[in-house]
């Protein structure tokens, strides 16, 4: 079962577009790789590729 973290400051940003761009702060707090190529991704996953 995941669990659902607090947001901390520094756990994101707002991009110009207006998007919430987690960071590696909350990404490892999170402690699991999403594949979804995030921009910060602590884990090395490359969406390019499907691959760590």
């Amino acid at each position: 079962m995941k669990r659902i973290l607090p947001l901390e400051e520094g756990d994101y940003y707002w991009t110009p577009e207006g998007y919430r761009c987690f960071t590696e702060q909350y990404l490892l707090k999170r402690g699991y790789c999403c594949e979804s190529g995030c921009r910060h991704c602590p884990y090395g996953f490359d969406k390019k590729t499907n691959q760590r």
